[in-house]
């Protein structure tokens, strides 16, 4: 053993001499090139000077002090490339213990500047060409070539270099302590659209997006062929062969029916659903706007764009799942467009401002309606129950034809902020950030109508109101006498107001599901159910109590919602935020957060209850360890009753999930999925 790892060292000692040769030579002859170039420039009496000191020294071959200076130079040369390799070797052992760099063991400064560069968001390829990125807006330079620096050699060996491993130090997405930079513009505003292929994909899953789409023969740049795509180091990876099926849906980006209902790109979207379709992706979430579809007069309803959008899904023999958003978006995680409530309810809303939910200090927030008007008809003579339920069967006769043939799987109905069954208590509007606990929002004129009505049928008039010792939208449990330990939360009236509290959503979950079944009879109908981890490893849970859910750790909360659902034959949809623990774990513990905790007592429920449960990732992810996370969330490898997820959902679908690397491992996640079996690599380029 020691012996053949004295033969490694020697070799490769040699294989450094041989590079330092190499080098030595290259640039003696550099500096003989450059004394010919200066001798060719030069006068006649500066050439005959430059001949006569060189006899006075003697020719190449003689006697002299003329062989002693070359080997001296390379010697000096060879001492200052091994300097020049000694601070290498530290910049690329301190990339990869702390920069999680994935450099070859003799990687060069060329790799290094690669690695960099791609960090910094530009593109490099193999042949050392360097542009921007699609994202920064530019468009790559025809023809043009960025030269690396370095000797031939260690350019040849950049060309066989791969580019960094994807990083799982972070995915590049906000988390909830960003959003307040969260950038908006209106659906009608022009731009560049948003399915652009990138010109960065890999020659391979070119030709097939090319076969997809009809475009083989466009413009559609292929680039180098021996691209290769690396994953990280000692990534240990679940089997998922022979596990079952589970159908993959990818969200449609919010704005791909615009404020006219119109598509809003036919052409850049139907290249992007090919492409979905290529890598068998099962089918699309759409969101069917209540802003949109009834956005000027009541009971006028246009469903022409999403009429047109689902014959191009059903031409592709897609499947759909449809969201009836009766929310307004924008301001949320992920919005990037704006679509507010119906301009008449608007209107309404001006005179009585009281249809939405409002906070202690009397803000209202509307981004949607108040469950305290459920039954009240206040919205041109209808109850808002009545509205909710003239829209979907609106949608079930001007769409009969997607429901009866099947295209449409599923149908989940919007029960609250951003689709999901909860108050709108963390509003970025109005101040949140992560991890506050969030505030009641029960101090409309209606939801107080109705807690004095409860107060009154305890016999305790003075509980006919909410509490007034629980901090603000940014407070902690520990700073409040109502969510602290030992606080009022777990006393007589605390109990009182938050069973009332969170019956409140429970019936109102209860009452439009009900209507929805009488809808859609035999079409899956399903409910969102979000995802309020911070504070969890907290005995009050503050911010599942002010979001509606009575969990604190004596309680739980869950199997109420589950056994409701179950009632009237509806999916609990639950919107999974593991992957976020990945790309900023501090934020999870400082907020005392347990996203996985929550996720299993959630599923737990509906089980207990044998209620079908889907799920959808609450950021995009693109890099292949956020996927196994996923995975591991839809699949339950070390579950021995082998449950499993009715479907999965991903969100979204944006320009960068077509780029090159990610679509690959986004087709490796769906296989997986579908259970199909997968090659798994571990210390090995993967040739995309």
């Amino acid at each position: 053993m020691a012996t053949d790892m004295q033969k490694l060292l020697v070799t490769s000692e040699e294989d450094d001499d041989e590079e330092m040769d190499m080098d030595v030579k290259e640039e003696d002859d550099d500096h003989r090139n450059r004394g010919t170039r200066a001798a060719s420039g030069s006068s006649n009496d500066d050439f005959m000077f430059q001949q006569s000191m060189q006899d006075q020294v003697g020719t190449p071959g003689g006697g002299g002090s003329r062989r002693s200076r070359p080997l001296e130079e390379k010697e000096r040369t060879k001492l200052r490339e091994r300097h020049r390799r000694a601070i290498t070797a530290r910049i690329l052992g301190g990339l990869r213990r702390h920069g999680n760099y994935n450099l070859r063991v003799r990687a060069d400064i060329n790799d290094v500047i690669a690695a960099l560069a791609r960090e910094a968001g530009w593109l490099v390829l193999p042949d050392g060409t360097t542009f921007p990125s699609k994202s920064q807006g530019t468009k790559p330079p025809g023809g043009s070539s960025a030269v690396a620096a370095g000797s031939s050699a260690s350019h040849i060996a950049s060309q066989q270099t791969s580019p960094p491993a994807l990083r799982v130090v972070s995915s590049g997405h906000r988390s909830p302590v960003e959003l307040s930079s969260c950038r908006m513009k209106g659906v009608f505003t022009p731009g560049p659209s948003p399915y652009d292929i990138p010109p960065t994909q890999s020659p391979e899953l070119v030709v097939n997006v090319n076969k997809a789409v009809g475009l083989v023969g466009s413009s559609i740049d292929v680039i180098n062929s021996k691209q290769i795509l690396e994953i990280p180091p000692n990534l240990t990876e679940q089997d998922f062969s022979g596990t079952p099926y589970v159908p993959v849906y990818v969200m449609l980006p919010l704005g791909v029916i615009n404020m006219k209902c119109e598509l809003a790109d036919r052409d850049g979207l139907l290249k992007h659903l090919r492409i979905l379709k290529s890598i068998h992706v099962d089918g699309v979430k759409v969101d069917c706007w209540w802003g949109i579809v009834e956005g000027h007069s009541p009971q006028e309803y246009n469903w022409n764009g999403y009429k047109q959008l689902f014959q191009m899904i059903r031409d592709l023999n897609l499947k759909i799942q449809v969201l009836m958003s009766f929310h307004e978006c924008g301001g949320n995680v992920g919005d990037d467009v704006c679509i507010p409530l119906p301009h008449w309810v608007a209107e309404i809303g001006r005179t009585n401002p009281d249809i939405y939910f409002t906070d202690r200090e009397g803000r209202r927030n509307p981004e949607c309606l108040s469950w305290g008007i459920d039954k009240e008809r206040v919205l041109r003579g209808r109850t808002a129950l009545e509205v909710y339920f003239d829209y979907m069967r609106s949608f079930r006769i001007e769409l009969a034809e997607f429901v009866e043939d099947g295209v449409i799987s599923m149908v989940e109905i919007g029960l609250g902020p951003c689709g999901e069954l909860r108050y709108p208590s963390c509003p970025i509007k109005h101040g949140w950030r992560y991890p506050g606990i969030g505030e009641f929002q029960c101090y409309d004129k209606y939801l107080l109508k109705s807690l004095r009505k409860a107060a009154e049928s305890r016999g305790h008039l003075l509980w006919a109101r909410g509490p007034d010792n629980t901090g603000s939208y940014n407070s902690q449990p520990q700073g409040t006498g109502f969510f602290c330990d030992g606080g009022d939360y777990d006393g007589l009236y605390g109990r009182f107001f938050l069973k009332w509290y969170s019956q409140v959503l429970i019936d109102h979950a209860d009452q439009i599901l009900s209507l929805a079944k009488l809808v859609f009879n035999s079409s899956c109908i399903a409910a969102k159910l979000p995802d309020v981890h911070w504070w969890y490893r907290t005995t009050s849970h503050a911010a599942e109590l002010t979001a509606g859910f009575y969990n604190p750790s004596n309680q739980d909360g869950y199997a109420a919602i589950a056994s409701t659902l179950k009632k009237h034959g509806a999916t609990l949809s639950f919107v999974s935020g593991e992957v976020q623990v990945l790309n900023r774990p501090d934020d999870f513990t400082g907020g005392l957060g347990e996203p996985e905790a929550v996720a299993w007592q959630v599923l737990n429920a509906a089980w207990d209850s044998d209620t079908p449960i889907a799920r959808e990732n609450s950021l995009p992810c693109h890099d292949r360890v956020g996927y196994n996370k996923m995975l591991e969330s839809v699949k339950f490898p070390n579950d021995p009753d082998r449950r499993h997820l009715s479907s999965f959902a991903y969100s979204r679908l944006i320009p960068a999930l077509m780029e090159g690397h990610n679509i690959v491992e986004f087709e490796r996640f769906v296989k997986k999925l579908h259970g199909e079996a997968v090659m798994n690599h571990h210390h090995q380029h993967q040739q995309v």
